[in-house]
């Protein structure tokens, strides 16, 4: 097969950088998708000037228009997508009685319906060569419940519903569709929405006894994409430290 061409959304910081760069040094181009040009630049460039193949590419995932006209680049630059990693999402955590809807909205727009739209448009293209990887970045939030996480615990359950869907319609095309649920990762995102006290329960309650580094959410991805999970699909594959596994540690 020709170079392998990858589109990571919310590429540009966090688990997201760590992604491309892990698909760029399995020898895929890398297309940094991020509703943040700025960091999806910079990362680019950080990868290019290391010998990879990366551009940034402005996308909002909470806009239907704005996925289509990235996809239309993707489409004309390279004519194909074989990988689609899903990573973009936002959360926030209030209790449940005082959820504020218009924030509830929010996070299944971004979070599941932008999922959707850019797995149908990467879809398109992947049908065309009869071969595509499609992975979905769930959370342990959507496989068990943890408290301030209505909207986006249930989104993220959404999206493992989806990956299943997505699995079993895009097969007869030779593509496959699978979802990552990290546990606690150390990320710009989880150290501003982790309290103290949510940073003492997570390590307390994983295993492994610690948070996890993007880069071990990027290895689950890679092997996903790879000929090595030609059988795979429609699977949700926790990258926790054991969280969802836990129960008592101790006796």
């Amino acid at each position: 097969m020709t170079e392998k061409v990858a589109v990571v959304t919310g590429g540009g910081m966090g688990i997201g950088a760590a992604i491309c760069e892990r698909l760029v040094k399995d020898g895929m181009t890398v297309v940094v998708a991020d509703l943040n040009e700025g960091a999806a630049a910079e990362t680019a460039a950080t990868l290019s000037a290391a010998g990879g193949k990366a551009w940034a590419l402005g996308m909002n995932v909470g806009d239907a228009a704005s996925i289509a006209d990235g996809f239309a680049q993707i489409a004309q630059r390279h004519g194909r997508c074989d990988v689609l990693v899903n990573n973009a999402g936002i959360a926030k955590t209030y209790p449940f009685l005082d959820y504020p809807l218009d924030h509830w909205h929010q996070v299944m727009n971004v979070n599941v319906t932008g999922t959707l739209l850019c797995g149908q448009h990467a879809a398109r293209l992947m049908r065309e060569q009869r071969w595509g990887r499609i992975i979905n970045l769930a959370s342990v939030a959507g496989i068990v419940a943890s408290a301030g996480r209505t909207a986006y615990g249930t989104s993220k359950a959404a999206v493992i519903g989806l990956t299943r869907q997505m699995a079993i319609e895009l097969a007869p095309f030779g593509i496959t569709a699978n979802g990552v649920a990290p546990g606690p990762i150390d990320t710009p995102l989880t150290q501003v929405l982790h309290s103290d006290i949510s940073r003492r329960h997570y390590t307390e309650t994983t295993p492994l006894g610690r948070y996890g580094q993007p880069s071990e959410i990027a290895g689950a991805v890679s092997f996903l994409a790879s000929d090595d999970a030609s059988y795979v699909t429609g699977h949700i594959l926790p990258v926790d430290g054991g969280f969802v596994a836990a129960g008592i540690l101790e006796i």
